[in-house]
This record gives structure tokens, sequence and C-alpha cells, in this order.
């Protein structure tokens, strides 16, 4: 791996538009601005530059921050989150029963495309972590049914079944219904109960948040709905306008389900003829990335089709970093290859691997190993000893994202394997 030493860097940006596109996350975007302040601060301790971030200069737009980077030279970056937390937010359902329907409907489009069979042929991590969510739902439901049975039989309703069948003969008592529909009744609030109570603790499980995110694809068997389709192309403006001013490198970062909205966002830009040339360079780095949980659906035209186009561009750099120690992802899996829509010719990605066991400390990979959702966000954070990936260097360095990986081989471990049984592209 090279070596991070800003004293050896050149210096070919000095103003830098940073566009970070989040995965599927509900939460407030500023939790990415102090996700950047607190770990380029420990970056920026452990390599000895210097970082300084300060509020974004202008009012209104995206959510956003300056940074000010000392690393061998001065760099000005302004960063802006493209939001779509609103759109995750309506789409997460408040209703137990419809997340068990989103449950059944999410496992027919994966287990009976076949897509599901597929991705265990990439990387069992990811698969893992869309059967979690499934499984732990219906490990819920079990218990849930069990203690419902529990407190019904403890209140009479098998006793008086039991009376029922061993003196067929003797009359009712007048209490036999009522005793019986107040126990039925109470196993069921027991349940109900019992479901609310994993509900309101999802915040430690994960198991509703991970059920709504793959159901957002799967809903529409890898269609972007409508509503993302129009914040696609609201994004998109945004990083035109940009390709316009006076930047030195436009750098757009996808992470997680992000990186798939990116590759269609660029896409659709390159295609319009709306990257200038001359201009600022334009760069994409997709961190993370899940693209063949969408890739692999029936009707993911779209993003095939943006993926093959993507990847014979010459108007950008295209870096995909991913780790074997991320269960989450789709690590060193070329998203454009493994989608079997690769063409001749191909240029993009540049698969490379993050290391996390030789870029954190021994204890560090150590506390971190099975906090998965913890190591789903390394990219964005400091390591101990950082390869060529730095983000922060990145994002706030003097030099482009093709310079920085110039001449940088691919990674060894890359899966190139053409899986996809779903090859049809379109473009609407």
């Amino acid at each position: 791996m090279r070596d991070n030493k800003s004293s050896d860097q050149t210096q070919d940006v000095r103003r830098r538009r940073v566009f970070y596109i989040p995965g599927y996350d509900p939460i407030h975007p500023r939790r990415y601005r102090e996700l950047y302040r607190k770990e380029g601060a420990a970056q920026a301790a452990i390599n000895g530059y210097a970082l300084a971030l300060s509020p974004k200069s202008t009012k209104g737009g995206p959510y956003g921050w300056h940074v000010r980077g000392e690393i061998g030279a001065p760099v000005e970056t302004d960063v802006e989150v493209l939001v779509w937390s609103d759109i995750v937010r309506d789409s997460m359902s408040n209703s137990i029963l419809a997340t068990y329907l989103q449950l059944i409907r999410t496992a027919w489009a994966y287990i009976g495309t076949g897509a599901l069979w597929r991705l265990m042929r990439l990387r069992k991590g990811p698969v893992i972590a869309a059967l979690y969510p499934v499984l732990f739902l219906i490990a819920q439901l079990l218990m849930a049914l069990l203690v419902g049975a529990a407190v019904t039989t403890g209140t009479g309703f098998l006793g008086g079944l039991a009376e029922r069948a061993l003196y067929p003969a003797r009359p009712f008592t007048p209490l036999f219904y009522p005793i019986l529909l107040m126990s039925l009744g109470l196993g069921g609030l027991a349940a109900w109960a019992v479901l609310d109570w994993f509900k309101r603790k999802d915040g430690k499980f994960f198991a509703y948040y991970l059920m709504h995110d793959y159901a957002y694809s799967a809903r529409s068997g890898g269609a972007n709905p409508p509503a993302l389709e129009t914040r696609m192309a609201q994004f998109g403006d945004r990083i035109a306008a940009a390709l316009t001013e006076d930047f030195d490198e436009v750098l757009v970062v996808g992470h997680s389900s992000g990186a798939h909205l990116a590759v269609s966002i660029l896409a659709d830009l390159i295609r319009a003829g709306r990257v200038p040339a001359p201009g600022p360079a334009l760069a994409f780095l997709s961190l993370g990335q899940v693209v063949p949980m969408v890739s692999f659906l029936p009707h993911a035209d779209r993003l095939r089709a943006d993926l093959h186009d993507l990847s014979l561009s010459d108007a950008l750099t295209w870096v995909d970093v991913t780790a074997p120690g991320d269960g989450c992802a789709f690590a060193l899996c070329d998203p454009v290859h493994v989608s079997s829509v690769a063409p001749a010719g191909k240029k993009w990605p540049l698969v490379v691997s993050a290391a996390f066991t030789q870029t954190l400390k021994p204890e560090t990979w150590k506390a971190l190993r099975w906090r998965f959702f913890r190591l789903h966000f390394q990219y964005l954070c400091a390591f101990d000893a950082p390869g060529d990936y730095d983000y922060f260097q990145i994002t706030a360095g003097p030099m482009t994202l093709a310079t920085r990986y110039k001449g940088r081989a691919p990674s060894k471990s890359r899966i190139e394997t053409p899986v996809n049984k779903f090859t049809s592209r379109s473009v609407s």
C-alpha cells in the first residue's frame, strides 16, 4: 500500500465540492457532520495533518459543512449531504402487521426469483445480513405465540376444553364462554405485547430497520420508486451545477445503498452531456456497496444499464472501496462484472480493499469485528494505519481521486464472476 506522507503529495486540488449520498438511513444528516468532525480529528492526529470544520458558506439547500484541510497544502472543501432520509422514513411502516407482510413479499422477491442463491455465490456476509431480519422476526413471532399460548392456558382455556372432552354430556356452565373468550383475549394481548416490545427495542436489534431496507428495493423488483427517481434527478441537478463552478474536483461519495443511487445519477449526467470538458475533475467513490442486492432483481433494468454505461465512461474516475471485514457489503465484488453487464473495454470501477485487518490495530479490530453495523461505517472513520484509502485525505486533501489512485492495481482478491441471471437493460 502507498505510504500516506503529506510531504510527498502533489497538489492538483485547491477547491473541491463533495456530495455525500447516504444509504437507507432515516436519521438527520447532522450525524454525518458529527462523524466527519470526530473521526477527521482522530485521523488528523494519527497522520499529522490538520482539518478544520466550519458551517457552510451558503444558506439553504442541502445540509452541509465546510472543511479546510492542511495536508501538505491548503485545500477548501464544501461538503453537501444529498438527503433522502424523508423518503426512507415514509417507506418505513409503523405497523407490526405491515412489516410481517413486507417480510413475506421480500422473501418471495429474492427466493422466488432465485436471486438469493446467486447472491450467496458472491459473499455469505451480506446474504446472512439479509436473512437476519427475516429469521429474527419469525423468531419474535414464535416467541409471541408461545407466550400467548401460555397465558391462554393459564387463564383456563385448555381446562374448559378438557372438561368438554371428558364430560361431553355435561351442560355448559354459564361462565364457560365468557372464560373462554377472556382467556383467548388475554393470550392475544400477551402475544401482541411481546411483538410490540421487540419493535420498541429495534434500536438494539435492527430487525425492523433491515426489513424495511431490503423491502424498499424488493417491492418493485429493483426498479426505483417514482419519489426516489424525482429526488435523484434533483441530486443530479445539484451535481451538474457544481460542475459549472470554480472547483478543481467534484467528488461524489455513495455509501451502502447510496452507491447504486450515485451510479444512476452519474450515468444520467454523462449520457445527457452535463459533464463539461474542460471543467472540474469528476470523481466517484463508492463505499461498502450493496449493488447486487438490487441489480440481481428482475426489474433493475435501469441500474444494470447505468452500471454498463458508467463502466465505459472517460468522463469520471470511479474507485470502489470495500473490505472483507464488512459483513454488510459485497466486499471486493466488482458490481459491473458480477451483475453480468460488463462490456468490452470496461474501465471502471477500480476495486480496492480497505483491508480492515491491516489498517486497524489488532486491539481496534478485536473491539469492532462483531459490531457489524459499526464496521459498515468504518469507511467514513479513522484508521490506525491507513494505506492509500484515507477518507479525509480523499475528501480534503490536495490530490484528485484520479491522481491518488493513478497506477494503482485493483485488489487481487476481487470477484469478477458474472453471476446475475437478469441482464436486461433499459434507460427510461
